[in-house]
């Protein structure tokens, strides 16, 4: 490819959370290949505070992601002149608004969707094999002669976020530096969710028998679906569901001692901070889209529907509730996680 000296990049990623994170290595790959560059990403307002402070990033664009919201998005593209566009969403409206910046170089997957890869100038074909988004989104920076054997997603701990969570945790009776588990039990699509009394008999196992609180977490409309839960527990259990923003999710999920989920969006900040994670699958694949690395358990039954990526089950869940509680239990007293007893 060639290679002018680029000084304004945009990186087009707007959504959703875990694609955002796991999009992060390849942007660092891009950072440490032209330092001297401004790195711009154009996000989704409600994704935007994760990427606010990022040492990969100078500017973080955020802007509702709609198509009323058009005029908005393309006046935000042409704040400045990008001379290379980073389109890591490879959907018609993300490529249509980097061929709106004008950049003499829009750069995509040559097997994006929507006909968008008719608007990139270069197209990146991901080789056979490689499955995992944080790896096809480093095929792309791999493309900009950028170094990629180095997996990074450059999370910072956050002074302001540490006392936040150390105000959080005291206020619900546990010292700050005390051992903790926390379990987010809930998901975008209703088809990715285990059986909630299962995640409360879990819950009760764990603080029973590692003797290890158990935090619940999750957006402010997931609180009640927490609160079902603990309702349910025979042991006490704190909700912060709602409590967080999104940088303190990250330092909470940062001091556990495990991540407990199913395929969600904090499971792949679990992931990124280092927290070891369990992580429950049933209509995605985790070939492709599980906690990234080394260290992290996926249960995820071999039944003959499973990874239908359906956001609705027409099964009654079936793949999700065939995890029975007692597999879950066996996997992490054989896994070898960092549980304190």
């Amino acid at each position: 490819m060639r290679e002018p000296p680029f000084r304004e990049i945009l990186v087009i990623k707007p959504s959703s959370l875990g694609d955002i994170i796991d999009a992060l290595p390849a942007v660092g790959a891009i950072r440490r290949r032209y330092p001297s560059a401004r790195i711009s990403w154009l996000v989704k307002s409600e994704w935007a505070a994760v990427l606010q402070g990022h040492p990969f990033i100078d500017e973080v664009i955020a802007v509702p992601f709609s198509w009323r919201a058009v005029p908005r998005l393309i006046q935000a593209v042409r704040r400045r002149p990008f001379d290379l566009v980073v389109d890591l969403q490879g959907l018609l409206r993300s490529a249509l608004l980097g061929a709106a910046t004008g950049a003499s170089l829009r750069i995509g997957f040559s097997a994006a969707r929507e006909g968008a890869s008719r608007f990139y100038t270069d197209r990146v074909a991901v080789p056979e094999g490689i499955v995992h988004a944080v790896d096809r989104y480093r095929e792309v920076a791999r493309a900009l002669g950028c170094e990629v054997s180095r997996v990074d997603f450059g999370f910072p701990a956050s002074e302001e976020a540490a006392a936040g969570i150390d105000r959080l945790l005291t206020g619900f009776g546990l010292s700050a530096s005390a051992p903790f588990i926390v379990i987010h039990p809930t998901a975008r699509w209703e088809s990715k969710k285990w059986v909630p009394a299962r995640f409360a008999e879990l819950a009760d196992w764990l603080i029973r028998e590692k003797k290890n609180p158990i935090v619940f977490v999750g957006s402010k409309g997931e609180r009640e679906e927490g609160n079902r839960i603990v309702q349910q527990m025979k042991q006490p259990a704190i909700n912060a569901a709602g409590r967080t923003t999104l940088p303190e999710l990250a330092e909470l999920i940062r001091r556990a001692e495990c991540f407990i989920c199913n395929d969600s969006g904090p499971m792949h900040l679990a992931a990124a901070v280092g927290t070891p994670v369990v992580a429950l699958f049933g209509p995605t694949d985790p070939r492709k889209i599980g906690p990234y690395g080394a260290g992290h358990q996926v249960i995820r039954k071999g039944i003959s529907c499973d990874g239908c990526h359906r956001n609705r089950c027409v099964r009654e869940n079936e793949c999700m509730r065939a995890i029975s509680v007692e597999e879950v239990i066996k996997k992490i007293s054989e896994s070898g996680l960092r549980i304190t007893e």
